[in-house]
């Protein structure tokens, strides 16, 4: 008998004729696989009230109570379109009612204390997931199948990196084995909450923002699911973005590797860490369309055929900002590097990109234009000494700039695929500032100026074709 992990993501959840579509392919996939588990986002929009809803009760007495009154009517409406069966929707109010006050209540001792923690924030961030997943059992249930609502901080053992928590190996395997196996060997469906989890110590956690995704992969690569399918609402992942290019299509399969780059550098149809957890036990992953359910979507597996073309897809993403430490005194001195990047994490920085020249005089990165400020004065604090002796020239920012990145795990065995973009760039006019290929050889990422960003896509993807 296989299984089937699949997640369900906000919108596909996100009202009462989206949940009873999650129940109508729960039912097809159970007769198709034999054992399904789920994994369940907050209805759409439940988490941005709830963090609005915290971030007010700082700034007012009382001001998180409209967010309260609109998550109490979003899900009571539900309910009621879906629960036909008093008693049924008795049920599920008496665990969500609950929930909500424990919002009011948390939202309240934020108002008192004047501090919005990330221990309390990610307590309060949570409670959507809390709250839809027992929401979604019930309406399983309601349709014929035996379901239950787990909560994932029960059985996801997190580190206390409160936002951006990390699960904790092997008792999260050990948890989520024992209280979920049981349940599927009787043909109970188990619909989990996604995104949290809690520490060894039971203190509340969130895997950050868009971690429904990243609980599915941990969950499903605990059960050693046959496939992980990772439901939202387009047909899966497209060569680019159909609002850059109107002849994007959807790609019947990618690498691990491939998908990798493709989340990294801005396809939001998958959250970047998903990866990891399936890629250890070789699990295949699908991105599929709650509302068109017949599409089989894209699938993702270790290896993945080229079709012919070495380029598979191309992203893009903007605002960002190019930093470039220059000086002729760099050249064999060592250590520049080192600090120059100890620097920029000191001020928790992300770098998405980095080109050296050769001959050591300058070094560039790119990080997003809303931290390049910061940046470039952690930099002259950091650089002070070598900026001083005149080893280091300057640090310069330049914004409006982006990363256009060409995918393909083809790459490896074409040569000259660098000069087909280069080719495809120069013919449209477009100066390329920087680049970097990674050792995989499976991305090319360009920098170019924003006002350049969908020419390039465009150029790039016309290889795709």
């Amino acid at each position: 008998m296989a299984l089937l992990l699949m997640k369900f993501g906000g919108t596909s959840v996100g009202s009462a004729d989206a949940i009873s579509r999650v129940a109508a392919i729960t039912r097809d996939q159970q007769v198709r696989w034999g054992q399904v588990a789920i994994v369940v986002s907050a209805m759409s929009g439940v988490t941005d009230l709830l963090i609005r809803g915290a971030q007010a009760a700082l700034h007012e007495r009382g001001g998180y109570r409209p967010a309260a009154l609109q998550i109490r009517e979003k899900h009571e409406v539900a309910i009621r379109e879906l629960l036909g069966d008093e008693a049924e929707a008795a049920a599920v109010r008496s665990i969500i009612e609950p929930l909500i006050s424990e919002f009011e209540l948390l939202c309240h001792s934020v108002g008192v204390l004047g501090e919005l923690s990330p221990r309390a924030l990610d307590a309060i961030s949570g409670l959507g997931e809390r709250m839809s997943a027992p929401l979604v059992a019930a309406t399983i249930q309601s349709q014929g199948m035996a379901a239950e609502a787990i909560d994932a901080s029960d059985i996801v053992v997190t580190t206390a990196e409160f936002g951006n928590a990390v699960p904790i190996y092997p008792e999260t395997r050990e948890r989520i084995r024992e209280r979920l196996l049981p349940l599927l060997h009787h043909g109970v469906v188990p619909v989990v909450t996604g995104f949290v989890g809690a520490t060894e110590t039971g203190a509340l956690t969130t895997l950050g923002r868009g971690g429904s995704d990243y609980s599915g992969a941990i969950v499903g690569a605990a059960l050693d699911a046959d496939e992980v399918a990772i439901y939202t609402d387009v047909d899966g992942v497209m060569t680019t973005d159909p609002r850059q290019v109107r002849e994007a299509r959807i790609l019947p399969s990618l690498s691990y590797a491939e998908m990798s780059e493709l989340a990294y550098f801005g396809a939001k149809v998958l959250h970047p860490r998903t990866i990891r957890p399936v890629v250890e036990r070789e699990i295949a992953i699908r991105i599929r369309n709650t509302f068109n359910a017949d599409h089989e979507g894209t699938l993702i597996v270790r290896e993945s055929t080229s079709g012919g073309r070495p380029v598979k897809a191309v992203t893009s993403i903007k605002s960002m900002s190019l930093i470039t430490v220059e000086g002729r005194g760099m050249i064999g001195v060592p250590g520049v590097a080192a600090r120059t990047f100890g620097a920029v994490a000191s001020v928790g920085a992300n770098v998405l990109m980095i080109s050296q020249a050769s001959s050591e005089q300058s070094i560039c990165f790119v990080v997003q234009t809303s931290t390049a400020p910061t940046v470039v004065q952690a930099l002259e604090d950091g650089l002070g000494s070598a900026i001083a002796r005149r080893d280091i020239d300057r640090i310069i920012a330049r914004e409006d700039v982006v990363i256009v990145t060409a995918v393909g795990a083809g790459m490896r065995e074409t040569p000259g695929v660098a000069a087909m973009v280069f080719r495809v760039l120069s013919e449209q006019g477009i100066n390329v500032v920087a680049i970097a290929q990674g050792s995989s050889e499976c991305a090319i990422s360009i920098v170019v100026s924003a006002r350049d960003c969908d020419a390039a896509v465009r150029a790039i993807h016309a290889l795709t074709i």
